[in-house]
């Protein structure tokens, strides 16, 4: 491959991923980022699949958590409180698609798509719980199954960086166009348990008309998050498919420009449901950070 396409922010490295480990659990965002999904200290009640309790309703509970069998006992409604679970499960959705492959500042989006999840991934396996890999590419997709521990996070990081050079190497060769992300999710479900988390990184310049359909169909039974990556700098240019020639003297063409100018950190609704923006021209350290901040505001809320 060309060495202009070996330079880091465009080519993904296992050692700058391993790295990320020091980032994610630094003091600002590890109190915070653990609470994404990974094992507990204590079991809590919340939303996960195993029931805690069985108590009398009161006004304001959810009545899909009734209890029949009490509730024909006893004459009176009784609801379900559920604990969230010790060992969680978090799928890493990595979308690199020929689209994912331009960046105007410090990285490719595609390169700010892995170091995001992978912050995630650690602070997930570095808490007691299991990360597994699903990233799409223009010719296939590369699947990591979860597993736990550091063994099990190196593993995701190697399927990163695999797919990462094969996604690349299709968007220079030309070959695929972007698969639509409600295709591409179509085993998402298949592998993970219910229960799990399913995190979405991607720029959703090709969501699919059925996207929103694919992720209600994960909430079912499964948690999807949505990290919207941007580049702020495209911001000003209008939409289209820009030209740029390598130094070797080959041409390819990037999608760029259009996009909403949220600002980083803040959230945008992507098929329904809340994204958050991250900037592929930060640096990790302030990605982490917005990490951070946005899960203790999606706890609050």
């Amino acid at each position: 491959m060309n060495a202009a396409l070996e330079v880091p922010g465009v080519a993904l490295k296992s050692d700058a991923l391993i790295a990320l480990r020091s980032v994610a659990l630094n003091s600002d965002a590890a109190p915070v980022l653990a609470d994404l999904p990974g094992g507990f200290a204590t079991r809590r009640k919340g939303h996960g699949l195993e029931v805690a309790d069985i108590r009398e309703y009161v006004a304001g509970d959810d009545l899909r958590h009734l209890d029949r069998g009490t509730t024909a006992r006893t004459g009176r409604l009784h609801v379900r409180q559920f604990q969230e679970e010790r060992d969680r499960i978090s799928l890493l959705v990595a979308d690199f698609c020929p689209a994912m492959f331009w960046g105007l500042r410090r990285a490719f989006r595609s390169v700010a798509a892995a170091e995001a999840l992978t912050l995630i991934g650690w602070n997930v396996v570095e808490s007691g719980g299991r990360v597994g890999l699903l990233a799409l590419t223009a010719t296939g997709s590369v699947i990591v199954p979860p597993r736990g521990r550091a063994r099990g996070m190196l593993d995701v990081i190697g399927g990163m960086v695999q797919a990462h050079a094969k996604g690349l190497a299709a968007m220079v060769d030309g070959q695929g166009d972007d698969t639509s992300l409600d295709q591409g999710l179509v085993r998402a479900d298949r592998l993970v348990s219910p229960g799990a988390e399913v995190v979405i990184a991607s720029g959703f310049d090709a969501p699919g008309a059925g996207l929103a359909d694919r992720l209600d169909s994960l909430a079912r039974r499964r948690s999807p998050r949505l990290l919207l990556i941007t580049d702020a700098e495209a911001a000003a240019l209008p939409q289209g498919r820009y030209p740029i020639r390598l130094p070797d003297g080959r041409r390819v063409r990037v999608r760029l420009g259009g996009q909403d100018s949220t600002p980083p950190g803040l959230v945008r609704q992507i098929a329904g449901r809340t994204a958050l923006v991250l900037d592929a021209g930060e640096s990790v350290e302030q990605t982490a950070r917005r990490l951070a901040a946005y899960v203790v505001a999606e706890r609050a809320a």
